[in-house]
């Protein structure tokens, strides 16, 4: 059922690319640490860099787990389901890295996503990873469900932060400068963006 690609091209570029959310998993080295599931959506704010590489705008919220693993070991798996149209799930597993504000490389990057202002979200970081192994499998099991748009609240609540401000909330946050296993997470105080 399941087949493995040697690249990210043709039909499995579109179909990871029309998906309107995706999931990132990661854990730390540590046999007792947490591993990390976690949704990602907000149009426009992924994409497909060359034929091995992807990346994704990180942006504001209460956790910066994914950062903090990436930061440790740099393991990261990408997935995709196919909800509406025939079945079908993407994996990409491979090596990620958060490229912060302050990275020479941060603005060409940004550049990258078009398609999407990010200013109202509190972008922390771009997540880039680069594919090692790329598999499908069939999906049969997963619902149909449509897509209907996407929310506006997290743009709504990380709109009325300035750098200063988000820097704050995210010092007050329990698991963003250090993980839930004590890992370093976001770097504070933020770069200006």
């Amino acid at each position: 059922m399941g087949k493995t690609y040697e690249r990210i091209d043709g039909r499995l570029r579109t179909f990871i690319e029309e998906q309107p959310v995706f999931f990132t998993a990661t854990a730390p080295l540590s046999a007792d640490g947490t591993v990390n599931l976690s949704p990602k959506g907000i149009k426009g704010s992924f994409a497909v860099l060359d034929e091995l590489t992807l990346a994704y705008l990180d942006f504001a919220g209460s956790h910066a787990e994914t950062i903090a693993h990436l930061r440790e070991n740099g393991r990261i798996t990408l997935m995709w389901c196919a909800f509406a149209g025939p079945p079908n799930i993407v994996r990409v597993h491979g090596r990620g890295e958060a490229v912060f504000r302050d990275d020479p490389r941060f603005a060409d990057l940004l550049g990258r996503f078009p398609g999407v202002d990010p200013s109202p979200h509190g972008l922390r970081a771009i997540v880039v990873v680069r594919a090692e192994l790329i598999r499908d499998s069939c999906g049969y099991a997963v619902p149909l469900m449509t897509y209907d748009e996407d929310r506006d609240l997290h743009a709504r609540r990380f709109a009325r932060e300035d750098d200063a401000s988000l820097s704050a909330y995210f010092a007050e946050k329990e698991h963003i400068a250090r993980s839930m296993d004590g890992l370093p997470g976001l770097p504070l105080p933020l770069p200006p963006s």
